[in-house]
Protein backbone atom coordinates (compact mmCIF):
# COMPACT_ATOMS: atom_id res chain seq x y z
CA UNK A 1 0.00 0.00 0.00
CA UNK A 2 1.35 3.50 -0.92
CA UNK A 3 0.87 6.49 1.41
CA UNK A 4 0.85 9.62 -0.78
CA UNK A 5 1.53 13.05 0.82
CA UNK A 6 1.10 16.56 -0.54
CA UNK A 7 4.33 17.86 1.04
CA UNK A 8 7.99 17.05 0.68
CA UNK A 9 7.88 13.97 2.92
CA UNK A 10 9.39 11.01 1.05
CA UNK A 11 6.91 8.47 -0.22
CA UNK A 12 7.03 5.17 1.67
CA UNK A 13 5.80 1.83 0.41
CA UNK A 14 4.47 -0.89 2.73
CA UNK A 15 4.71 -4.35 1.27
CA UNK A 16 2.07 -6.97 1.93
CA UNK A 17 3.44 -9.81 4.09
CA UNK A 18 4.17 -13.00 2.23
CA UNK A 19 1.38 -15.54 2.59
CA UNK A 20 1.98 -18.27 5.12
CA UNK A 21 2.67 -21.55 3.36
CA UNK A 22 1.00 -24.67 4.76
CA UNK A 23 3.34 -26.95 6.61
CA UNK A 24 4.47 -29.87 4.51
CA UNK A 25 5.76 -33.05 6.01
CA UNK A 26 8.97 -34.48 4.55
CA UNK A 27 8.25 -36.87 1.72
CA UNK A 28 9.15 -40.48 2.27
CA UNK A 29 9.24 -43.38 -0.12
CA UNK A 30 6.28 -45.73 0.22
CA UNK A 31 7.27 -49.25 1.22
CA UNK A 32 5.10 -52.28 0.45
CA UNK A 33 4.28 -55.02 2.91
CA UNK A 34 2.30 -58.23 2.54
CA UNK A 35 0.16 -59.55 5.37
CA UNK A 36 -0.82 -63.14 6.29
CA UNK A 37 -4.47 -62.12 5.93
CA UNK A 38 -6.68 -59.85 3.86
CA UNK A 39 -9.06 -57.08 4.93
CA UNK A 40 -11.99 -56.28 2.67
CA UNK A 41 -15.58 -55.09 2.68
CA UNK A 42 -18.33 -57.61 3.37
CA UNK A 43 -20.39 -58.06 0.21
CA UNK A 44 -22.58 -61.15 0.68
CA UNK A 45 -24.27 -63.37 3.27
CA UNK A 46 -21.29 -65.70 3.65
CA UNK A 47 -18.99 -62.75 4.40
CA UNK A 48 -21.45 -61.35 6.91
CA UNK A 49 -21.84 -64.72 8.63
CA UNK A 50 -18.05 -64.82 9.12
CA UNK A 51 -18.03 -61.29 10.52
CA UNK A 52 -20.89 -62.08 12.91
CA UNK A 53 -19.12 -65.26 14.05
CA UNK A 54 -15.89 -63.47 14.98
CA UNK A 55 -17.87 -60.53 16.44
CA UNK A 56 -19.80 -62.80 18.79
CA UNK A 57 -16.72 -64.83 19.75
CA UNK A 58 -14.72 -61.71 20.61
CA UNK A 59 -17.44 -60.13 22.74
CA UNK A 60 -18.16 -63.47 24.48
CA UNK A 61 -14.63 -63.42 25.94
CA UNK A 62 -15.14 -60.07 27.66
CA UNK A 63 -18.86 -59.22 27.93
CA UNK A 64 -20.71 -62.54 27.59
CA UNK A 65 -24.12 -61.18 28.54
CA UNK A 66 -23.99 -58.58 25.78
CA UNK A 67 -22.48 -61.09 23.35
CA UNK A 68 -25.70 -63.10 23.47
CA UNK A 69 -27.33 -60.27 21.48
CA UNK A 70 -24.66 -60.56 18.77
CA UNK A 71 -25.15 -64.14 17.64
CA UNK A 72 -26.90 -63.05 14.45
CA UNK A 73 -26.72 -60.09 12.04
CA UNK A 74 -28.13 -56.81 13.35
CA UNK A 75 -30.44 -54.48 11.48
CA UNK A 76 -27.61 -51.94 11.38
CA UNK A 77 -25.54 -54.31 9.23
CA UNK A 78 -27.95 -53.69 6.35
CA UNK A 79 -28.48 -49.93 6.59
CA UNK A 80 -27.28 -47.29 4.14
CA UNK A 81 -23.98 -45.73 5.14
CA UNK A 82 -22.75 -48.99 6.69
CA UNK A 83 -19.57 -50.85 5.74
CA UNK A 84 -18.49 -54.05 7.49
CA UNK A 85 -14.79 -54.97 7.36
CA UNK A 86 -13.71 -58.60 7.41
CA UNK A 87 -10.18 -59.89 8.01
CA UNK A 88 -9.61 -63.40 6.64
CA UNK A 89 -6.68 -65.79 6.86
CA UNK A 90 -4.91 -66.37 3.55
CA UNK A 91 -4.16 -69.90 4.68
CA UNK A 92 -7.70 -71.24 5.03
CA UNK A 93 -10.12 -68.31 4.69
CA UNK A 94 -11.10 -68.38 8.36
CA UNK A 95 -12.31 -65.08 9.89
CA UNK A 96 -9.76 -63.26 12.04
CA UNK A 97 -11.37 -59.90 12.72
CA UNK A 98 -14.15 -57.50 11.89
CA UNK A 99 -15.26 -53.90 12.35
CA UNK A 100 -18.43 -52.07 11.35
CA UNK A 101 -18.15 -48.51 10.03
CA UNK A 102 -21.12 -46.15 9.95
CA UNK A 103 -21.04 -42.70 8.38
CA UNK A 104 -23.58 -39.97 9.07
CA UNK A 105 -24.31 -39.46 5.37
CA UNK A 106 -27.77 -41.02 5.65
CA UNK A 107 -28.61 -40.38 9.29
CA UNK A 108 -27.26 -39.95 12.82
CA UNK A 109 -24.53 -42.23 14.12
CA UNK A 110 -25.51 -45.06 16.43
CA UNK A 111 -23.97 -43.29 19.42
CA UNK A 112 -26.17 -40.27 18.74
CA UNK A 113 -29.12 -42.39 19.85
CA UNK A 114 -27.49 -42.43 23.28
CA UNK A 115 -26.17 -38.87 23.60
CA UNK A 116 -25.84 -35.57 21.75
CA UNK A 117 -22.48 -34.77 20.20
CA UNK A 118 -20.98 -31.33 20.96
CA UNK A 119 -21.27 -28.35 18.63
CA UNK A 120 -17.67 -28.90 17.50
CA UNK A 121 -18.75 -32.09 15.71
CA UNK A 122 -22.08 -30.86 14.38
CA UNK A 123 -22.43 -30.34 10.63
CA UNK A 124 -19.32 -32.38 9.84
CA UNK A 125 -18.79 -35.68 8.06
CA UNK A 126 -18.37 -38.35 10.74
CA UNK A 127 -17.70 -42.08 10.81
CA UNK A 128 -18.18 -44.31 13.84
CA UNK A 129 -16.42 -47.64 14.31
CA UNK A 130 -18.39 -50.28 16.21
CA UNK A 131 -18.46 -54.06 16.73
CA UNK A 132 -14.69 -54.40 16.67
CA UNK A 133 -13.69 -58.00 17.22
CA UNK A 134 -10.55 -60.04 16.59
CA UNK A 135 -9.47 -63.61 17.17
CA UNK A 136 -7.97 -64.43 20.55
CA UNK A 137 -4.78 -65.86 19.04
CA UNK A 138 -1.38 -64.16 18.70
CA UNK A 139 -2.26 -62.59 15.35
CA UNK A 140 -5.09 -60.62 16.95
CA UNK A 141 -2.99 -57.56 17.79
CA UNK A 142 -1.81 -57.19 14.19
CA UNK A 143 -5.34 -57.73 12.87
CA UNK A 144 -6.64 -54.98 15.15
CA UNK A 145 -3.94 -52.57 13.95
CA UNK A 146 -4.69 -53.31 10.30
CA UNK A 147 -8.43 -52.86 10.90
CA UNK A 148 -7.70 -49.42 12.33
CA UNK A 149 -5.62 -48.58 9.25
CA UNK A 150 -8.47 -49.78 7.01
CA UNK A 151 -10.89 -47.61 9.00
CA UNK A 152 -8.59 -44.62 8.56
CA UNK A 153 -8.15 -45.24 4.82
CA UNK A 154 -11.90 -45.67 4.41
CA UNK A 155 -12.42 -42.27 6.03
CA UNK A 156 -9.79 -40.65 3.81
CA UNK A 157 -11.35 -42.11 0.67
CA UNK A 158 -14.84 -40.99 1.66
CA UNK A 159 -14.06 -37.45 2.77
CA UNK A 160 -14.72 -38.04 6.47
CA UNK A 161 -13.72 -35.19 8.79
CA UNK A 162 -13.70 -37.02 12.12
CA UNK A 163 -13.51 -40.64 13.23
CA UNK A 164 -15.57 -41.38 16.34
CA UNK A 165 -15.45 -44.40 18.65
CA UNK A 166 -16.85 -45.53 21.98
CA UNK A 167 -14.32 -47.29 24.18
CA UNK A 168 -15.01 -49.33 27.30
CA UNK A 169 -12.22 -50.09 29.76
CA UNK A 170 -9.60 -51.32 29.01
CA UNK A 171 -10.18 -51.02 25.22
CA UNK A 172 -10.18 -47.22 25.54
CA UNK A 173 -6.45 -47.25 26.32
CA UNK A 174 -5.81 -48.51 22.80
CA UNK A 175 -7.58 -45.44 21.42
CA UNK A 176 -5.55 -43.24 23.75
CA UNK A 177 -2.40 -44.71 22.22
CA UNK A 178 -3.73 -43.88 18.73
CA UNK A 179 -4.16 -40.21 19.81
CA UNK A 180 -7.95 -40.24 19.99
CA UNK A 181 -9.26 -37.56 22.36
CA UNK A 182 -12.25 -37.52 24.68
CA UNK A 183 -15.30 -35.76 23.27
CA UNK A 184 -16.58 -35.19 26.81
CA UNK A 185 -13.47 -35.40 29.04
CA UNK A 186 -15.39 -34.13 32.06
CA UNK A 187 -17.89 -37.01 31.89
CA UNK A 188 -15.50 -39.94 31.75
CA UNK A 189 -17.28 -43.25 31.21
CA UNK A 190 -20.88 -42.87 30.09
CA UNK A 191 -23.46 -45.70 30.10
CA UNK A 192 -24.68 -46.02 26.50
CA UNK A 193 -28.07 -47.63 25.78
CA UNK A 194 -27.07 -48.64 22.23
CA UNK A 195 -24.30 -50.89 23.63
CA UNK A 196 -26.18 -52.53 26.47
CA UNK A 197 -25.74 -49.58 28.88
CA UNK A 198 -22.08 -50.48 29.31
CA UNK A 199 -19.94 -47.46 30.38
CA UNK A 200 -17.85 -46.10 27.49
CA UNK A 201 -15.69 -43.09 26.77
CA UNK A 202 -16.67 -41.13 23.65
CA UNK A 203 -13.51 -40.41 21.65
CA UNK A 204 -12.72 -38.68 18.35
CA UNK A 205 -9.87 -38.40 15.87
CA UNK A 206 -9.45 -35.70 13.20
CA UNK A 207 -8.58 -37.26 9.85
CA UNK A 208 -6.99 -34.27 8.09
CA UNK A 209 -4.41 -33.59 10.82
CA UNK A 210 -3.61 -37.22 11.60
CA UNK A 211 -0.28 -37.47 9.81
CA UNK A 212 1.06 -34.20 11.24
CA UNK A 213 -0.02 -35.13 14.77
CA UNK A 214 1.50 -38.60 14.56
CA UNK A 215 4.74 -37.18 13.15
CA UNK A 216 4.92 -34.58 15.94
CA UNK A 217 4.43 -37.34 18.50
CA UNK A 218 6.93 -39.62 16.71
CA UNK A 219 4.25 -42.28 16.89
CA UNK A 220 5.63 -45.83 16.56
CA UNK A 221 2.98 -46.73 13.98
CA UNK A 222 3.37 -43.71 11.69
CA UNK A 223 5.43 -45.60 9.09
CA UNK A 224 3.01 -48.53 9.16
CA UNK A 225 0.00 -46.28 8.64
CA UNK A 226 1.31 -43.52 6.39
CA UNK A 227 4.43 -44.82 4.65
CA UNK A 228 3.63 -48.47 3.99
CA UNK A 229 1.32 -49.74 1.29
CA UNK A 230 -0.62 -52.87 2.19
CA UNK A 231 -2.13 -54.42 -0.97
CA UNK A 232 -4.01 -56.88 1.25
CA UNK A 233 -6.28 -54.05 2.44
CA UNK A 234 -8.92 -53.89 -0.27
CA UNK A 235 -11.64 -51.28 0.22
CA UNK A 236 -13.14 -51.51 -3.24
CA UNK A 237 -16.92 -51.64 -3.18
CA UNK A 238 -18.35 -54.70 -4.87
CA UNK A 239 -21.95 -55.40 -5.79
CA UNK A 240 -23.68 -56.38 -2.57
CA UNK A 241 -25.63 -59.60 -2.48
CA UNK A 242 -27.07 -58.95 0.97
CA UNK A 243 -30.85 -58.57 0.95
CA UNK A 244 -32.56 -55.98 3.14
CA UNK A 245 -32.93 -57.30 6.67
CA UNK A 246 -36.34 -58.39 7.86
CA UNK A 247 -37.70 -59.41 11.24
CA UNK A 248 -36.28 -62.72 12.41
CA UNK A 249 -33.46 -62.98 9.85
CA UNK A 250 -30.73 -65.32 11.05
CA UNK A 251 -27.60 -66.54 9.35
CA UNK A 252 -25.87 -69.67 10.56
CA UNK A 253 -22.27 -69.05 11.69
CA UNK A 254 -19.55 -70.64 9.56
CA UNK A 255 -18.98 -74.23 10.59
CA UNK A 256 -16.69 -75.65 7.92
CA UNK A 257 -13.57 -73.71 8.98
CA UNK A 258 -12.00 -73.12 12.36
CA UNK A 259 -10.72 -69.79 13.63
CA UNK A 260 -6.94 -69.66 13.70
Amino acid sequence: MTNRHFDSTPITVQREPAPVQPQRLPSQAMAEERLPFTVRLVCNEEDLAKAVHIRHSAYARHVPAFADTLRFPEASDFEDGIAVLLAESKLDGSPLGTMRIQTNQFGPLSLEHSLTLPDSLQGLSLAEATRLGVTGTGVGRLVKTVLFKAFFLYCQQNGIDWMVVTGRAPVDRQYDSLLFKDVYPELGYIPLPHVGNLPHRIMSFEVATAQARWAAANHPLQNFIFHTRHPDIDLRVRAKAILPVHAGVRFAPPSTRHVM
